[in-house]
């Protein structure tokens, strides 16, 4: 009996804490005043950020490409944002409107989100790898430095075993600052969600924060980015890129009325509708 009433009591503290905390970062999500200052922050994250290397301890050792977090987190930073963002977009549209189209189309923004990166990105064929190809040289690598060859094509000086060197865009910059705009523009629509009180259970607000501590981990990992790899202007253009393909998105395209529709649209009754309505 004892062992039951105190498992009551820590599940009651975790639904309570749960409550709070989703009701408490939809609140800060949801204000556009605390929005436009969250996209002032990344600007300030990318543009002074790299000046933190200098106050790094000397003694500790940079991370290296190939840690745990670049590997399994930075890397497939789209696919954890879709998987966790695209789980709390379909419970809120699908909740809020009970109509599969009107989800499916919400849910396309993740689909032409996906495009965005896959023709950004370093494949085969995608525009950061197009631009270093066109900017770059083929190099030996020697003892005494780097000996200039003149084999004009990426493939054929890699074939020769030297290196080709080009500008290269922070991908990594590029990716982290777009799913961070992202995020924090489609979580937004949970402080109306609540405030419409439409239906929010336990999975629905789990699923919410955790897309918050994903979102704080993205704004993690691109600090340490920012300070421990690339070089100053790949990470800025990066950023740059990053933030000009959210506004071409979320800040113009889907306004319009033959778009997948902003964050939100059509999910809640108009608030003169619903006065003339009664």
């Amino acid at each position: 009996a004892l062992l039951g009433c105190l498992v009551k009591v820590l599940l009651w503290v975790a639904s309570a804490l749960l409550y709070f905390g989703s009701e408490q970062a939809a609140s800060l999500l949801g204000s556009p005043c605390l929005r436009r200052l969250y996209h002032a922050w990344l600007a300030a994250v990318v543009i002074f950020g790299p000046l933190l290397q200098f106050h790094v301890n000397s003694r500790t050792t940079p991370p290296s490409h190939g840690n745990f977090f670049n590997i399994k987190f930075v890397n497939s930073a789209w696919g954890w944002t879709c998987t966790f963002l695209g789980g709390f977009v379909l419970l809120v549209v699908f909740l809020a409107t009970r109509r599969v189209a009107v989800t499916a189309r919400h849910l396309s923004r993740l689909v032409l989100g996906g495009a965005v990166w896959g023709g950004a990105g370093r494949g085969p064929g995608r525009a950061f790898l197009l631009i270093e190809d066109l900017t770059g040289s083929c190099f030996e690598p020697l003892p005494q430095g780097l000996l200039l060859h003149e084999l004009p094509a990426p493939s054929s000086c890699l074939a020769a075993g030297h290196q080709w060197r080009g500008y290269t865009v922070s991908s990594h910059t590029f990716l982290l600052t777009f799913c961070c705009l992202l995020m924090a523009e489609e979580a937004a629509v949970f402080a109306k969600y609540l405030a419409h009180g439409l239906p929010a259970g336990t999975p629905l607000r789990l699923v919410f924060l955790l897309n918050v501590l994903l979102l704080g981990l993205w704004n993690f990992l691109l600090l340490c980015t920012v300070i421990y790899f690339h070089q100053y202007t790949h990470k800025v253009v990066g950023a740059a890129v990053g933030t000009f393909a959210w506004y071409l998105t979320y800040g113009s395209w889907y306004h319009q009325p033959w778009s997948p529709g902003s964050p939100g649209h059509g999910l809640f009754p108009h608030p003169r509708s619903s006065r003339k309505h009664n």
